[in-house]
């Protein structure tokens, strides 16, 4: 029997991923979790051969998780489920450790069979996310670029992003304008949309 971990913010999606996957004869829900911070503690208790995880969840996202699981059980596959196809997100879920990226507007058959493919080693990307990241290419911003411009796009000011990240209000400054300038955009808000979409952030 496959034992699956489960973590989506969604009640219903989750509810409903959890019915659709036990009705597969070798797959086991053993755990539901509505959010990133409970994924590793979840693990480490019902100890599932894969985790399913959602990309945008409250707390640490399914990237952040991704990577912890794999520090805290480095035998659970990750298998990436996102709404949103951002090429950025697939790049960022390979770093961290993910065996497999996956549309939530797959079929349930096909999501059955990749918890199978990733338990046997294989990795799974959904074909046309994988050539979108191709054709998109790697992000061009540093981690503290990144973190810098995650801060600010929802329109905090300088001060208060410095104040969140422990730095000083010029060094937010230097990371904010170099992210303007490397996405090629006019203003923090430009860039950070850019970058969302992107998947980036």
């Amino acid at each position: 029997m496959i034992k699956v971990l489960l973590a989506e913010d969604q009640g219903m999606m989750r509810g409903a991923l959890a019915l659709l996957l036990g009705l597969e004869e070798d797959i086991e829900v053993v755990a539901q979790v509505p959010s990133g911070d409970e994924v590793v503690a979840a693990a480490l208790r019902t100890r599932p051969d894969v985790a399913l995880l959602d990309i945008e969840m409250p707390g640490r996202g399914g990237l952040d998780a991704a990577a912890d699981l794999r520090q805290a059980l480095p035998g659970c596959a990750v298998l990436i489920l996102t709404t949103f196809g951002r090429p950025g997100y697939l790049r960022r879920a390979m770093e961290a450790g993910a065996s497999g990226f996956l549309v939530k507007d797959g079929p349930v058959e096909e999501l059955a069979a990749a918890i199978r493919r990733v338990l046997r080693g294989e990795r799974v990307i959904d074909p046309a996310l994988a050539a979108a990241a191709l054709s998109t290419g790697s992000s061009p911003l540093t981690g503290r670029e990144r973190d810098v411009l995650a801060a600010a796009a929802d329109g905090s000011t300088v001060a208060d992003v410095a104040a969140r990240l422990h730095l000083s209000e010029s060094t937010v400054r230097n990371y904010l304008s170099s992210a303007i300038g490397k996405t090629g955009t006019r203003n923090r808000i430009e860039a950070a949309r850019l970058a969302r979409h992107n998947g980036w952030l």
